[in-house]
């Protein structure tokens, strides 16, 4: 009867609305009505204006728009005035010229005259302008050629050609080719031609540098993952990863709504451990001497050791024992650990000194344990070890900056090496330096200005919900706040390093675009483009509050939404815990809300007489590594004892029902529902779990095995972290909403999880697919019907039950 009663209210159940008259249907409507958040600002050339792009309102395609930095209103550009706008703008070390790209093409500017030269005119795309070390070359690439402009002869050339062959000429004949050479005279003549044309076509190369450069031969075992090239033209670093892999078996994502009105399936990511990330190697090019070395990485520290020792032995033992030989001998440690070097978003790359005499590695461990960043001898042809990050779980994917000052002999990187993200710096014959001593907050977006004076960082040093930029020496001393905002963005300092332009937000208020003097000092806000339709509703702000852990975490910070006077509140009440997603994500903090309908929803909500907790649990971003890292090998296990505490805050503070709370999140929120549900059943009256991972081997492996290793390797790990192990558990009504072409948490998780219920008997679970959604909804229907479904829910297994 229960089900039949939820059916029935999902079918005649009103929208309500709020105060101000919104109701569910406008607020899951497309949020263009809101207003469009500021995105990627950048200087001008001559850094006397800014641009910015905004989102248009009913389609996706984004429009460039131009301000004064001194004041004014925004305008947007249209196709023609596109045509004399300018790109992020790089310089060379005199100020004297800069560079920009602009759809694609590659803008040359004489910043004295202001002339202004297009480079290259391409159908493919150029990308990462820099100036040579003596400003006569400006330099780009195309991929992962490199090319140089001749500042004086107008010349563009390659710098290197990258051939991933083997070389023809340095082929030594097989013994049926020296065979056919020692019986035919003219095969020797035609051969003896060959060889001459060759060295005079190599006498001619060296000796004319107006000739394109000789290739380099690198072999078809390998292909370029990424090259970048020093600054004074010498040297180029090729970042290699084996050219044959097998790719592996994907899942396939099955389209069932199309335009050609036939079923499509769609080949997804991998699962994770069934493909791991293609070992990474270093090649260090002479481009003058023509010369290619190696550059090894087993001199780094740790690099031979086995931080997975213990697991490895265990499981290793249990499959032996359990007569899987095979699989044991997949699982032996190699002697040197694999590494990556550009690793997109998590850590990696090369950086070079401006004047190109230094280069410094960051590498990462496949096995997500350590971070290393070397320096590179060009004499002896070797990395240099300067820093080594060692995590006991995983090397975060945040924090990984890293570069050089001015002097070229110092390196400047990020490290969470004292629990927290800190700054350090290091000469290369000398000892890491931590600029900001004793630091419980988080840096981050390190920027050094332009005269190498100041470091300019995003931190949350007032409270880990405050976000400001501070600055100090570069050399070390006082970090000084400079702006006032508590909920700062990003920032961007212009090109004389004089003021900063800031996106900044809050809980109602779309990412705006101010200037300020470096320094500090009152800001100038140079946009608004939110909607009176949004701003004028009776929003109700957050409370920042503390809900104090019972499990010796400290406190756990969460927002809370209630009504603004609770002095009449009724001794029992109903409550919803909102989780947020991602895991690694900060949702209490004054900057605007990722989960912009979600706030939304939480007002609704408290207009129906709920009151709303919304809690950075253990393991969001925000305070430190020990906080990060607490899931370790149990991802469900500590957040589900601080969303308990949220309720028991709730209860003692809020005279909330301890039987009338509910529960509801996507993604990684979608996740916690179902593990609240499933590892503690009666303790919430209900879920609503948005596209959840329900199996964690069946996710992806860039996320998953920085906290829970390989599932090969550690498959504790993943039974004691997915829901659908606990499947047994389920007594709770339980909501799955999940796209059915969401290919980054397959619908597969959602509907095995349906399947192992109903081969439970379990009772008062539903699941509702989306045909046309991938992970993060896009359609208003969809966002209607799905948050219709919540709102029911809650209205009859939360607010209603015991009544």
């Amino acid at each position: 009867m229960r089900r039949i009663a939820f059916v029935a209210a999902l079918l005649f159940t009103a929208a309500p609305a709020l105060a101000g008259g919104l109701t569910l249907e406008q607020i899951m409507a497309s949020p263009d009505w809101i207003g469009q958040p500021v995105e990627n600002p950048y200087w001008s050339v001559d850094g006397h204006n800014l641009y910015y792009s905004l989102k248009r309102d009913g389609d996706p395609v984004r429009d460039l728009y131009h301000v004064n930095a001194a004041g004014g209103t925004g305008t947007r550009l249209d196709p023609a005035a596109m045509a004399q706008a300018e790109g992020p703008a790089v310089y060379d070390r005199s100020h004297t010229h800069a560079a920009f790209i602009l759809h694609g093409d590659v803008f040359l500017v004489d910043l004295a005259s202001g002339r202004r030269m297009q480079v290259t005119r391409s159908p493919q795309p150029e990308s990462s302008p820099q100036f040579s070390a003596d400003g006569r070359t400006l330099q780009f690439r195309d991929g992962n050629d490199w090319y140089g402009y001749d500042l004086a002869s107008g010349i563009t050339s390659p710098t290197a050609i990258l051939k991933f062959a083997d070389d023809p000429q340095a082929q030594q004949p097989d013994a049926l080719e020296r065979q056919q050479l020692a019986l035919f005279s003219t095969l020797r003549e035609m051969k003896a031609d060959r060889d001459a044309r060759h060295a005079r076509q190599q006498a001619l190369d060296v000796a004319d540098p107006g000739r394109a450069p000789q290739p380099f031969w690198l072999g078809d075992k390998v292909k370029a993952v990424d090259t970048e090239l020093s600054p004074d033209g010498r040297w180029m670093l090729v970042v290699t990863e084996p050219a044959h892999r097998d790719d592996g078996k994907a899942p396939g994502v099955i389209h069932y709504v199309t335009d050609s009105g036939y079923t499509e399936v769609q080949k997804a990511r991998d699962y994770v451990g069934r493909n791991d990330p293609a070992p990474q190697s270093l090649l260090l090019l002479d481009l003058s001497a023509h010369k290619v070395w190696p550059l090894a990485t087993n001199t780094l520290p740790g690099i031979k050791d086995d931080p997975l020792k213990a697991i490895r032995d265990q499981t290793i033992a249990a499959l032996e024992k359990a007569g899987h030989g095979d699989e044991a001998k997949a699982l032996k440690a190699p002697a040197v650990r694999p590494v990556t070097i550009a690793s997109e978003g998590s850590g990696g790359g090369i950086v070079w000194s401006d004047d190109g005499n230094q280069a410094a590695v960051q590498l990462r461990a496949i096995d997500n344990k350590d971070r290393w960043i070397a320096s590179v001898d060009f004499a002896s042809h070797a990395l240099v070890p300067q820093d080594r990050l060692h995590d006991g779980a995983w090397i975060n994917w945040s924090f990984n900056d890293f570069g050089w000052l001015k002097d070229g002999r110092t390196l400047w990187y990020l490290s969470e090496a004292s629990g927290w993200s800190r700054l350090y710096v290091k000469p290369l014959d000398g000892k890491a330096k931590a600029l900001i001593d004793n630091s419980r907050f988080e840096v981050s977006q390190p920027q050094l200005s332009e005269d190498g004076q100041w470091f300019y960082v995003l931190a949350n040093k007032l409270a880990p919900y405050s976000y400001d930029v501070y600055r100090l020496p570069s050399g070390g001393g006082p970090l000084t706040r400079v702006t006032q905002y508590e909920g700062v963005d990003g920032f961007t300092l212009s090109p004389d390093g004089s003021r900063l332009a800031v996106l900044h937000s809050a809980p109602y208020l779309l990412s705006q675009l101010a200037v300020q003097d470096a320094a500090g000092g009152a800001p100038r806000e140079l946009t608004d483009t939110m909607k009176s339709a949004y701003t004028a509703q009776p929003w109700i702000q957050p409370q920042f509050v503390e809900v104090p852990s019972s499990h010796g975490a400290g406190v756990v910070y969460a927002k809370y939404y209630g009504p603004a006077d609770e002095t009449d509140a009724p001794d029992s009440r109903p409550a919803v815990i909102f989780v947020h997603g991602a895991g690694y994500l900060q949702d209490v903090s004054k900057q605007e809300t990722y989960y912009i309908r979600e706030q939304m929803f939480q007002n609704l909500l408290v207009q129906q007489g709920y009151v709303v907790l919304d809690m950075d649990y253990r393991g969001s971003a925000g305070y430190g590594r020990d906080w990060r890292d607490a899931i370790y090998r149990k991802m469900g296990h500590p957040e589900l004892e601080d969303l308990l505490d949220g309720k028991a805050w709730l209860v003692q503070h809020h005279g909330v029902d301890p039987k009338r709370v509910g529960i509801y999140g996507g993604s990684y929120g979608g996740f916690m529902t179902e593990m609240a549900l499933l590892r503690a059943p009666g303790q919430f009256a209900a879920g609503a779990a948005l596209r959840p991972p329900a199996d964690w081997a069946t996710y992806n492996h860039e996320y998953t095995s920085n906290i829970l290793n390989d599932p090969q390797l550690d498959p504790e790990a993943y039974k004691a972290s997915s829901p659908i192990e606990y499947a047994q558990n389920l007594q709770d009504p339980l909501l799955i909403e999940h796209g059915l072409i969401d290919d980054n948490v397959m619908a597969s998780d959602s509907i095995r999880l349906y399947q192992r219920f109903v081969e439970l008997h379990k009772k008062n679970f539903w699941i509702s697919l989306y045909p046309l959604e991938r992970h993060d909804f896009e359609h208003a229907d969809d966002w209607y019907d799905e948050y219709r479904r919540i709102d029911e829910l809650f209205d009859t297994y939360v607010k209603r039950r015991g009544a």
